[in-house]
């Protein structure tokens, strides 16, 4: 009986492909939000500068 290891190897990779899985969009989505709010919060500055004068 003939055992293929690649198949082996890559049906469990020891978890790590599990954490790239849901890792991924977790820190895309969180810079996603920083951009965000590094926006509107220059944007914000902006409006409340231009109003005061």
């Amino acid at each position: 009986m003939h055992t293929d290891t690649t198949s082996i190897l890559l049906a469990h990779q020891g978890g790590w492909d599990e954490i790239l899985i849901v890792g991924a969009p977790m820190v895309l989505f969180a810079s996603l939000l920083l951009v965000a709010r590094r926006r509107a919060r220059t944007r914000n500055t902006a409006t409340v500068t231009v109003n005061d004068d």
